[in-house]
């Protein structure tokens, strides 16, 4: 119900799910008799929608804190509660962030061995498949070597389980690529992460710097939240830029219209592959249970790619395979088992 654009673009999204997935199936949470209009209006939906009545909504400006106080009647509580109670596994919402990340936290709880949960996006890549994950993107702008070493596993999980990629490239984000470069928890984490390579089934590339984050180099970059989400919102910035620069320029006379027309079916893979409504959802890693947190903005392409990721990661028992993954990577001096769960894991 929170997302810029409301529950119109959600229905129209989910539709858009529903007829290219004939096994998904929707609980919706928000105002019974506005979803019930919207839905009605979607014949590839009938006997594949629960709706859930929530009378209030969590707004874009509305404090998180406040929302954890109060907001218990609110469809984004809900709609989390359907992930905790086991009746969905994975919850997709357009709202609010920071109130969507807390209430996540509190209501799910953090994985055992888990200090700080991180949220990981796909970026377009020159990879074969095309997107590279980066973590963490704005869950916390603080990380230590070991949270910078749970988010090295975590987002190799994420990779193979989202992306299907067995043996993931995992590179550590920093000002340089020499191993005296960066700050000491960067190069304290260089060396656990590099310790842990071989038992968490990845390769480890060691230092990346910016300009590697799209490239073929590495399939995971681990980062803060701080760097991750300045990056983040760089990068979509330039995308906007580059488009709006293009569009300029096939404008600019009549021969670049011309060209344009000659070029359109380029022009139209091009856009396509940068498109960001195609890599929607921020993906809450280091929870029991998973929620992808769609842009606020989504149109109908986007919630649906939302969607899309989420039955994927449902699908792959994505969830308890991050746990498997996060246990491995407790302290010596904790009681964890790791010989039983080291061949079983994905």
């Amino acid at each position: 119900m929170g997302g810029d654009r409301g529950p119109s673009a959600v229905v129209a999204g989910i539709a858009k799910s529903a007829a290219k997935n004939a096994e998904i199936r929707f609980i919706l949470h928000g105002q019974k008799d506005v979803l019930e209009k919207l839905v009605s209006r979607r014949k590839v939906l009938d006997g594949r929608v629960e709706i859930r009545d929530a009378a209030e909504v969590v707004t874009m400006d509305a404090k998180p804190s406040h929302v954890m106080r109060h907001g218990q009647a609110t469809s984004m509580w809900s709609a989390i509660d359907s992930v905790r109670n086991g009746e969905a596994t994975v919850a997709v919402s357009c709202g609010n962030t920071g109130a969507l990340m807390l209430l996540s936290i509190v209501r799910l709880r953090k994985l055992p061995g888990v200090n700080r949960p991180a949220i990981a996006c796909l970026w377009p890549s020159r990879n074969p498949h095309g997107f590279n994950v980066m973590l963490d993107v704005g869950a916390d702008v603080r990380a230590d070597e070991q949270d910078l070493l749970q988010y090295a596993l975590m987002g190799a999980s994420y990779a193979r389980n989202g992306l299907g990629l067995h043996h993931p490239r995992v590179g550590l984000l920093n000002v340089g690529t020499e191993e005296n470069k960066g700050r000491a928890e960067l190069k304290a984490a260089h060396d656990l992460i590099e310790g842990r390579a071989e038992a968490g089934n990845f390769d480890f590339v060691g230092f990346v710097e910016g300009g590697d984050i799209p490239s073929d180099r590495v399939d995971v970059i681990v980062t803060d939240g701080f760097t991750g989400n300045i990056a983040l919102k760089t990068g979509e910035g330039t995308a906007r830029l580059i488009g709006d620069f293009m569009r300029e320029a096939f404008k600019a006379t009549p021969l670049s219209r011309i060209a344009a027309l000659l070029a359109i079916t380029s022009l139209r893979r091009l856009k396509k592959r940068i498109d960001p409504r195609r890599v929607n959802g921020g993906v809450f890693l280091g929870l029991n249970g998973t929620v992808v947190k769609s842009h606020g903005a989504s149109d109908p392409t986007g919630v649906s790619a939302a969607v899309k990721l989420a039955f994927q990661l449902a699908q792959s028992g994505f969830t308890e395979r991050l746990a498997a993954r996060v246990a491995s990577a407790a302290p010596p001096d904790k009681d964890v088992a790791l010989g039983d769960t080291a061949g079983s894991m994905k």
